[in-house]
Protein backbone atom coordinates (compact mmCIF):
# COMPACT_ATOMS: atom_id res chain seq x y z
CA UNK A 1 0.00 0.00 0.00
CA UNK A 2 1.22 3.63 -0.48
CA UNK A 3 2.47 5.60 2.40
CA UNK A 4 -0.46 8.67 3.04
CA UNK A 5 1.75 11.10 0.81
CA UNK A 6 1.89 8.99 -1.81
CA UNK A 7 -2.07 8.11 -2.32
CA UNK A 8 -3.45 9.59 -5.43
CA UNK A 9 -5.19 7.41 -8.20
CA UNK A 10 -3.57 6.24 -11.11
CA UNK A 11 -2.66 7.92 -13.74
CA UNK A 12 -1.13 7.15 -16.76
CA UNK A 13 0.83 9.84 -19.01
CA UNK A 14 2.84 9.71 -22.30
CA UNK A 15 6.29 8.66 -22.21
CA UNK A 16 8.48 11.74 -21.10
CA UNK A 17 11.83 11.89 -22.22
CA UNK A 18 13.16 13.05 -18.81
CA UNK A 19 12.17 9.83 -17.20
CA UNK A 20 15.62 8.97 -18.07
CA UNK A 21 17.46 11.30 -16.72
CA UNK A 22 15.72 11.30 -13.65
CA UNK A 23 16.51 7.99 -13.24
CA UNK A 24 19.98 8.37 -13.70
CA UNK A 25 19.77 10.82 -10.40
CA UNK A 26 18.66 8.32 -8.57
CA UNK A 27 20.99 5.63 -9.28
CA UNK A 28 23.95 8.04 -8.95
CA UNK A 29 22.71 8.59 -5.41
CA UNK A 30 21.97 4.59 -5.15
CA UNK A 31 25.24 4.12 -6.02
CA UNK A 32 26.80 6.78 -3.90
CA UNK A 33 25.24 5.26 -0.84
CA UNK A 34 25.12 1.06 -1.03
CA UNK A 35 28.76 1.79 -3.05
CA UNK A 36 30.09 -2.20 -3.95
CA UNK A 37 27.01 -3.93 -2.24
CA UNK A 38 25.05 -2.46 -5.89
CA UNK A 39 26.29 -5.02 -8.27
CA UNK A 40 24.14 -3.21 -11.05
CA UNK A 41 21.46 -0.71 -10.97
CA UNK A 42 18.76 -0.61 -14.01
CA UNK A 43 16.01 1.70 -14.67
CA UNK A 44 12.93 -0.96 -15.36
CA UNK A 45 9.45 -0.76 -15.43
CA UNK A 46 6.96 1.40 -18.09
CA UNK A 47 9.32 4.70 -17.46
CA UNK A 48 12.45 2.88 -18.71
CA UNK A 49 11.03 1.90 -22.07
CA UNK A 50 10.87 5.10 -24.80
CA UNK A 51 7.36 5.71 -26.11
CA UNK A 52 5.65 3.71 -23.54
CA UNK A 53 2.82 5.20 -21.85
CA UNK A 54 3.65 5.35 -17.76
CA UNK A 55 2.48 6.15 -14.30
CA UNK A 56 4.89 9.25 -13.62
CA UNK A 57 6.74 6.58 -11.27
CA UNK A 58 10.36 5.69 -11.96
CA UNK A 59 11.11 2.05 -10.89
CA UNK A 60 14.70 1.25 -9.96
CA UNK A 61 15.96 -2.41 -9.71
CA UNK A 62 19.16 -2.71 -7.49
CA UNK A 63 20.36 -6.14 -8.14
CA UNK A 64 22.74 -7.32 -5.02
CA UNK A 65 24.90 -10.34 -4.17
CA UNK A 66 22.69 -11.37 -1.60
CA UNK A 67 20.17 -10.78 0.06
CA UNK A 68 20.81 -11.85 3.61
CA UNK A 69 22.91 -9.09 4.50
CA UNK A 70 20.43 -6.12 5.09
CA UNK A 71 23.01 -3.64 4.77
CA UNK A 72 20.95 -1.66 2.04
CA UNK A 73 17.77 -1.45 4.96
CA UNK A 74 20.19 0.76 6.85
CA UNK A 75 21.77 2.68 4.77
CA UNK A 76 18.77 3.48 2.21
CA UNK A 77 16.42 3.90 5.53
CA UNK A 78 19.50 6.53 6.33
CA UNK A 79 19.09 8.97 3.84
CA UNK A 80 15.18 9.08 4.25
CA UNK A 81 14.09 5.89 1.92
CA UNK A 82 11.28 3.88 3.35
CA UNK A 83 10.91 -0.04 3.55
CA UNK A 84 7.61 -0.80 1.94
CA UNK A 85 6.28 -3.65 4.75
CA UNK A 86 3.71 -5.35 3.06
CA UNK A 87 4.23 -9.31 1.86
CA UNK A 88 3.85 -8.69 -1.53
CA UNK A 89 6.82 -5.87 -1.32
CA UNK A 90 9.04 -8.81 0.17
CA UNK A 91 8.15 -11.98 -2.12
CA UNK A 92 6.65 -12.61 -5.15
CA UNK A 93 6.61 -15.49 -8.01
CA UNK A 94 8.74 -15.04 -11.01
CA UNK A 95 9.11 -18.06 -13.42
CA UNK A 96 7.23 -20.62 -10.53
CA UNK A 97 9.38 -19.71 -8.38
CA UNK A 98 8.89 -17.89 -5.12
CA UNK A 99 11.86 -14.67 -4.61
CA UNK A 100 12.71 -12.55 -2.12
CA UNK A 101 13.03 -8.92 -2.24
CA UNK A 102 13.07 -5.29 -0.46
CA UNK A 103 11.29 -2.36 -1.93
CA UNK A 104 11.62 1.26 -0.94
CA UNK A 105 9.48 4.18 -1.19
CA UNK A 106 10.89 7.51 -1.08
CA UNK A 107 11.86 9.80 1.15
CA UNK A 108 8.70 12.03 1.82
CA UNK A 109 8.37 14.69 -0.38
CA UNK A 110 11.11 13.55 -3.31
CA UNK A 111 10.29 11.80 -6.23
CA UNK A 112 8.08 9.41 -7.12
CA UNK A 113 9.91 6.28 -7.53
CA UNK A 114 10.15 2.36 -6.06
CA UNK A 115 13.60 1.04 -5.29
CA UNK A 116 13.66 -2.57 -5.76
CA UNK A 117 16.35 -4.35 -4.02
CA UNK A 118 16.65 -8.38 -5.62
CA UNK A 119 19.09 -10.87 -5.84
CA UNK A 120 21.28 -10.71 -8.80
CA UNK A 121 20.77 -13.98 -10.19
CA UNK A 122 17.22 -13.90 -8.81
CA UNK A 123 14.50 -14.95 -11.20
CA UNK A 124 12.41 -12.29 -10.33
CA UNK A 125 15.98 -10.06 -11.30
CA UNK A 126 15.57 -11.60 -14.83
CA UNK A 127 11.64 -10.60 -15.06
CA UNK A 128 11.99 -7.34 -14.57
CA UNK A 129 15.15 -6.91 -17.15
CA UNK A 130 13.45 -9.08 -20.10
CA UNK A 131 10.05 -7.18 -19.33
CA UNK A 132 11.62 -4.60 -20.21
CA UNK A 133 13.89 -5.34 -23.03
CA UNK A 134 10.77 -7.10 -24.96
CA UNK A 135 8.68 -4.11 -24.61
CA UNK A 136 11.59 -1.75 -25.87
CA UNK A 137 12.45 -4.37 -28.78
CA UNK A 138 8.17 -4.71 -30.00
CA UNK A 139 6.74 -1.96 -31.31
CA UNK A 140 3.47 -3.77 -31.46
CA UNK A 141 3.57 -5.06 -27.84
CA UNK A 142 4.61 -1.68 -26.75
CA UNK A 143 1.82 -0.44 -28.27
CA UNK A 144 -0.92 -2.75 -27.26
CA UNK A 145 0.72 -2.50 -23.44
CA UNK A 146 0.58 1.36 -23.27
CA UNK A 147 -3.09 1.10 -24.08
CA UNK A 148 -3.97 -1.23 -22.00
CA UNK A 149 -2.54 0.68 -19.34
CA UNK A 150 -4.76 3.39 -20.13
CA UNK A 151 -7.94 2.35 -20.55
CA UNK A 152 -7.30 0.25 -16.73
CA UNK A 153 -6.18 3.70 -15.44
CA UNK A 154 -9.28 5.32 -16.50
CA UNK A 155 -11.33 2.00 -15.95
CA UNK A 156 -10.03 1.65 -12.06
CA UNK A 157 -9.68 4.80 -9.64
CA UNK A 158 -8.00 2.65 -7.06
CA UNK A 159 -4.31 1.57 -6.97
CA UNK A 160 -4.37 -1.73 -5.80
CA UNK A 161 -7.58 -2.66 -8.23
CA UNK A 162 -5.50 -1.26 -10.64
CA UNK A 163 -2.46 -3.76 -9.69
CA UNK A 164 -4.61 -6.37 -9.32
CA UNK A 165 -5.68 -6.40 -12.66
CA UNK A 166 -2.44 -5.55 -14.52
CA UNK A 167 -0.55 -8.69 -12.63
CA UNK A 168 -2.15 -11.63 -14.23
CA UNK A 169 -2.11 -9.35 -17.96
CA UNK A 170 1.70 -9.39 -17.00
CA UNK A 171 2.39 -12.98 -17.15
CA UNK A 172 0.71 -13.01 -20.27
CA UNK A 173 2.86 -10.36 -21.70
CA UNK A 174 5.64 -12.62 -19.83
CA UNK A 175 4.50 -15.42 -22.64
CA UNK A 176 5.49 -13.89 -25.47
CA UNK A 177 8.93 -12.02 -23.87
CA UNK A 178 9.80 -15.74 -23.74
CA UNK A 179 9.81 -16.45 -27.27
CA UNK A 180 11.45 -13.39 -27.84
CA UNK A 181 14.06 -13.85 -26.26
CA UNK A 182 14.58 -17.50 -27.64
CA UNK A 183 14.30 -15.95 -31.00
CA UNK A 184 17.12 -13.31 -30.30
CA UNK A 185 18.98 -15.07 -27.93
CA UNK A 186 18.41 -12.68 -25.03
CA UNK A 187 19.55 -13.22 -21.27
CA UNK A 188 20.04 -11.62 -18.29
CA UNK A 189 23.59 -12.09 -18.35
CA UNK A 190 23.86 -9.99 -21.91
CA UNK A 191 24.50 -6.45 -23.05
CA UNK A 192 20.96 -6.41 -23.56
CA UNK A 193 20.49 -6.15 -19.95
CA UNK A 194 23.44 -3.85 -18.52
CA UNK A 195 23.02 -1.42 -15.89
CA UNK A 196 24.90 0.77 -13.95
CA UNK A 197 27.87 -0.72 -12.37
CA UNK A 198 29.37 -3.53 -13.64
CA UNK A 199 27.91 -5.05 -17.31
CA UNK A 200 25.94 -7.88 -17.02
CA UNK A 201 27.63 -9.50 -19.55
Amino acid sequence: MPFPDEIAPPTVVAHRPEWQAEFGQLAERLHDTLGEDAVAIDHIGSTSVPGLQAKDCIDVQVRVASLDASRDVARLTGIGFRLRPEPWNNTEVSFGTQCRKRVFAPPVGARSCNVHVRGADSPNTRFALLFRDYLRADDSARRAWGAFKERLALSVPEMSAYGGIKAPATIVLLGAAERWAADVGWSADSGWAAGIGPPAG
